[in-house]
């Protein structure tokens, strides 16, 4: 299918040397709006930018003492940018950029642009997709948009753009960082108000260095964000930080994104017991509701008097939160009173002593942008659950799924459904059952009758554990973490009482044993589980699914919530003159000829330059390694990056992580119908689980990444997967002269 180019990528060295070149350009020359992007392939450094003036603005960088250093320019055009687009596209690469992982952004993380213009949805979105799959085949990227948004690196990523009111947090914690009355700071507010993305890019802003912060887009605000910092700056030109987070699973989370953010490091990321070893200038404390005080703490409890014992503290009556006090300068809380799911959180009584102190600032965050649904659904759930809903009232939103489920059986498909289509989507229920399966990974944990279903298999990063949309979650391996879609269990622990028209909970169904614990007044325990439930709820970002084991309560859900309906149908110029065997050039195979040759040869650093006759030369400014190789691909399933019948430079497969790569598989039994040989290029994507073995691959999925909708990805079992072999990792196209 043919389809006619919105954009173009053009490489060019970057130096003095490279502006004749540069003049070529018409759109360098014509004043007209564009994106770049330079970079260094040794170093592996990037910066993104966008300009109407770009010679003189390439002066500019060449200046730069940092980016003076880069080797390679991409010049990124189109007869559709204008300036809105543009600087939207800029925000977008940075953000992308920084997730695909290859380069160290030089960019600063504010400054991104957040704003609407005309046809933004409508033509630039596609636009934009059609960017990042022409940088896919010069090789600058190598993750799918579908792969990096479902990513932690993506969502955690301090380049970020800020709504307005995380704006106007971000500007009461500057001011009140330089306040010398003030130690500590409290950002208030419910799932979905952006208190995560608030804390890392804080975090970001505060250990960057003046000339890679840019503040364009903060308009009004720029000259007041300037002076605070420059204020701090004066005390504290260095600051020894620290971002704290109570929960293992998220903190391990986190601690991924940060080894990849340049000038962060995942030591920055602690438990609240590190907290003892040392004293900090500034303390931020992500999902602060869950620091814990000495209750119900199982294993913990030693840890707990231990760090109590180090910092001179009465392990009767402190908390964590005493902890974060006593070892910060400044701390920041960002917190959530409806959050607290279990009797070991710290008392609300102590966040309100803290809120209340002279030496405190409370800011309260209210716009809630995680829920496609908004806060209209957020008000929903919790009348819903507390029973302050109105008897007619049934939630709908255009634009998110949200409905109740008579059949779990159903309920469970459709969550496998969506995590084919849009991935991370995920099962999670109240802690009604026991955890048998943690000892016997035989058995089976919730059976509702044909449903057999196991608890998490792991506590630590559950969410983006390979298989685990096939297991069940619980508050603890969900809370902080953002999922596309989630599906409910109600279980046994919560029932609705239709004489008394009010929810009612089951003390000696609920299983956590330290959620429960000690806790003498049912109404204690039923705000802990109402909690729960609130909290699981606000984790789709599309849609959420709810199955409710009691009668009562499903017919009372489906009262108020639509109900689901069964049947519903849900290569750049090259001119080199002489080609040096990987020097400049790279063995040419063909593979519709490569049956016998090419099919044995397990790697390609073994051929003699000598007795292969064909090479053909790689794109300026490709480091060229022994294991590099091209050929031409044919057919159209990829031709969103490679067109018909392109030549493409591939590297062997190395092993380790392909997930979102486009890949070189050999058909070792068959013949694929696009190409008409036993080779297939497409985008590579393992679902695995772990056994006693170890890791195995549970099924693959070969996707095609093409502008017609007719191919279909290949789908491999674990069986299946025998039959096909990774053989190249896509590296570029290389543009052949005419």
């Amino acid at each position: 299918m043919s389809h006619s180019p919105m954009v173009e990528v053009q490489r060019y060295p970057f130096g003095q040397h490279a502006f004749n070149d540069l003049r070529d350009n018409a759109f360098a020359t014509s004043n007209w709006p564009l994106v770049y992007v330079l970079s260094d392939e040794k170093h592996l450094r990037a910066y993104i930018g966008e300009t109407t003036d770009t010679l003189t603005r390439m002066s500019t960088h060449l200046k730069h003492d940092e980016k003076r250093l880069l080797t390679a320019v991409h010049l990124i055009t189109s007869e559709y940018f204008n300036k809105s687009a543009t600087l939207d596209v800029e925000s977008m690469l940075i953000k992308y950029m920084a997730a695909d992982g290859k380069y160290t952004l030089l960019n600063g993380n504010l400054g991104l642009a957040d704003h609407n213009y005309y046809q933004r949805d409508e033509l630039y979105e596609e636009v934009f997709r059609e960017v990042w799959n022409r940088l896919i085949a010069k090789g600058v990227v190598s993750r799918t948009l579908d792969h990096l948004d479902n990513s932690d690196i993506f969502k955690y990523s301090p380049y970020k753009s800020l709504s307005f009111d995380q704006r106007q947090g971000l500007l009461t914690i500057l001011h009140e960082l330089t306040n010398p009355d003030v130690q500590n700071i409290l950002v208030e507010g419910g799932a979905g108000t952006g208190k995560s993305v608030l804390a890392i890019f804080l975090f970001k802003l505060l250990t960057s260095e003046d000339h890679q912060i840019s503040l364009r887009e903060f308009s009004d605000e720029e000259a007041e964000i300037k002076s605070l910092l420059a204020s701090l700056r004066q005390t504290l030109p260095n600051p020894k930080m620290a971002l704290v987070v109570p929960m293992t699973s998220f903190r391990t989370t986190l601690k991924k994104a940060f080894k990849h953010v340049s000038g962060l490091s995942p030591n920055m990321v602690i438990s609240p017991s590190e907290l003892t070893k040392q004293h900090y200038d500034i303390v931020l404390v992500d999902e602060s509701h869950r620091l814990r005080k000495r209750k119900n703490l199982g294993a913990y409890f030693g840890s707990f008097d231990k760090a109590c014992e180090a910092l001179g503290m009465d392990k009767h009556t402190c908390s964590e939160v005493d902890w974060v006090c006593k070892q910060a300068n400044k701390a920041i809380f960002f917190y959530d009173e409806s959050q607290s799911i279990k009797p070991s959180d710290a008392d609300v009584d102590v966040f309100q002593r803290l809120k209340s102190a002279k030496s405190s600032a409370t800011h309260r965050l209210l716009s809630q942008f995680r829920v496609k649904a908004g806060q209209p659904y957020v008000e929903f759930v919790d009348n819903l659950l507390n029973g302050r809903i109105d008897d007619d009232e049934v939630f709908t939103a255009k634009n998110y799924e949200f409905e109740v489920f008579d059949s779990l059986s159903d309920m469970v498909q459709t969550i496998h459904e969506k995590e084919e289509q849009v991935g991370l989507s995920r099962l999670i229920a109240g802690y009604s059952w026991p955890w048998a399966s943690k000892k016997d990974a035989e058995a089976y944990d919730i059976v509702i009758g044909d449903v057999r279903l196991r608890w998490n298999s792991t506590n630590t990063d559950w969410i983006n554990k390979t298989g685990s949309h096939k297991e069940v979650g619980c508050i603890h391996t969900t809370q902080g973490y953002d999922l596309n879609y989630a599906g409910i269990i109600f279980g046994e622990e919560i029932r609705y009482d239709p004489e008394s028209q009010s929810i009612v909970i089951e003390q000696d169904n609920y299983h956590d044993r330290t959620g429960r614990q000690g806790i003498k007044d049912p109404a204690e325990l039923q705000h802990y589980i109402i909690n729960i439930y609130r909290t699981i709820m606000l984790r789709g970002i599309r849609g959420t699914f709810l199955y409710a084991c009691d009668d009562a309560l499903r017919e009372y859900l489906k009262q108020h919530i639509p109900v689901h309906n069964v049947g519903q149908i849900q290569p750049e110029e090259n001119n080199v003159v002489e080609l040096e065997p990987y020097v400049n050039s790279v063995p040419l195979f063909d593979l519709q000829a490569a049956a016998g040759e090419f099919g044995t040869l397990n790697d390609v650093s073994d051929l003699d330059p000598d007795k292969h006759e064909e090479w053909v030369a790689v794109p300026e400014g490709v480091r060229v390694h022994k294991d590099m190789f091209a050929c031409q691909v044919i057919g159209e399933s990829m031709n969103r990056v490679i067109p018909n019948g392109a030549l493409c430079l591939f590297r062997t497969d190395l092993g380790g992580s392909r997930s979102g790569k486009t890949v070189l598989v050999e058909c070792i039994d068959s013949v694929d119908a696009d190409s008409g040989s036993r080779y297939t290029v497409k985008v590579y994507e393992s679902f695995k689980t772990e056994d006693e073995y170890g890791w195995r691959h549970q099924r693959i999925q070969l996707k095609p990444n093409s502008y017609d909708n007719d191919f279909q990805p290949i789908e491999l079992s674990d069986h299946q997967d025998q039959q096909y072999r990774v053989v190249g990792e896509f590296i570029c196209l290389i543009e052949q002269s005419q």
